[in-house]
């Protein structure tokens, strides 16, 4: 998904589960940084302090992406969810261990991931963990029957759009990239289709399959289980019956994921911006932005750099306000999520991806 429903949606989702303006807030923006947080390391401070932060996204086609370690740390635990084949644990031991990682929506490590997220929601980045796995939740069902890694499974060929029209623009596109044998990794194979919201295709898996996506009706469905999540945390208790979306806003969602057709998706997000703005949800009007890097970012008002990128020799000057910074919490949201899903959920599945 882009940045049109990892931001805007999840923000309209969180306040119509009951969050306040101010955290619905950081919980989407916690949950489209997932996509923007692209640097790691150290960093350093002027005092002699320092504190490592880690990356959860790398750009498709960049050289990170053909390491495996960077396979299993980023798009693994951030973005391509392994789903066990859809089986509950204890279930599924024989499958090969690309079987296993394959994305499924809303699979039983999903369910483990909220319940984790629920359960130790009173730490200082709780809110902002909500966040990141409302990033990787609502992924299981965009990214769906693709891999984490670089795999046969991953490839793709007689991709059509609506109506069983060949997709010519993105074959051209792939042709061009000229990427050989290192690709596919992820859902590179297809590009963006499976990430716009208003899309219906096809496509040809690596195992000869013909599989059909319907986009309007999976992200819908994402953003009622977002809902539900998100209602349980409220009420910390993973196992709480909850309503899920209100049926007069579940339509509106609906007709806008159909009917907002951009490419871009940051045009996208700009009309559901101004729909939030508008007040066409029944939360009443908001005002909503995101700035990833520079100037008004987190980032900026937590080390106090506007540079997109920071080098291992920059030093900033440290402030005690860092300390319960959104940026820095951000960053510990990030680390307990990728541990708990590789160290403490996955090998409860027989799947080693750390």
């Amino acid at each position: 998904m882009q940045i049109d429903f990892h931001h805007a949606v999840t923000y309209v989702v969180a306040r119509l589960a009951g969050f306040s303006h101010s955290k619905a807030d950081i919980i989407a923006y916690c949950a489209q940084y997932v996509d923007d947080a692209n640097n790691s390391g150290v960093i350093k401070f002027d005092n002699k302090s320092m504190y490592r932060r880690i990356s959860s996204a790398h750009k498709m086609l960049d050289y990170r992406n053909l390491r495996e370690l960077a396979n299993h740390h980023v798009w693994i635990p951030f973005h391509f969810l392994p789903g066990n084949s859809g089986k509950p644990q204890g279930e599924n031991d024989k499958a090969s261990f690309i079987n296993k990682i394959i994305c499924v929506p809303d699979s039983f490590i999903a369910q483990d991931m909220i319940r984790a997220c629920i359960e130790e929601q009173d730490e200082l980045y709780g809110l902002h963990r909500l966040g990141v796995t409302m990033h990787v939740y609502a992924d299981t069902w965009a990214h769906q029957q693709f891999a984490g890694v670089n795999d046969k499974v991953n490839e793709a060929s007689h991709i059509q759009g609506s109506g069983g029209k060949t997709a010519t623009k993105l074959r051209d596109k792939l042709a061009n990239f000229f990427i050989g044998e290192t690709f596919p990794l992820g859902h590179g194979a297809v590009l963006s289709y499976p990430d716009q919201p208003h899309l219906e295709w096809s496509y040809t898996n690596g195992n000869n399959k013909k599989i059909k996506r319907n986009n309007p009706l999976d992200f819908l469905e994402a953003a009622d289980k977002m809902c539900q999540a998100m209602q349980r945390y409220q009420l910390s208790d993973p196992e709480a019956q909850v309503d899920g979306l209100p049926e007069s806003d579940k339509k509106k969602i609906d007709r806008m994921l159909r009917t907002t057709r951009d490419e871009d998706g940051h045009k996208r997000h700009e009309k559901w911006l101004k729909a939030i703005a508008d007040g066409k949800f029944s939360f009443g009007p908001s005002r909503l932005t995101y700035i990833p890097k520079g100037k008004g970012s987190w980032k900026h008002k937590a080390i106090g750099t506007k540079e997109w990128v920071d080098g291992p020799e920059d030093r900033f000057a440290y402030k005690k306000s860092f300390l319960k910074s959104n940026w820095k919490c951000f960053h510990d949201a990030l680390q307990a999520h990728r541990f708990a899903i590789l160290h403490n959920i996955l090998p409860k599945y027989g799947i080693c991806a750390a």
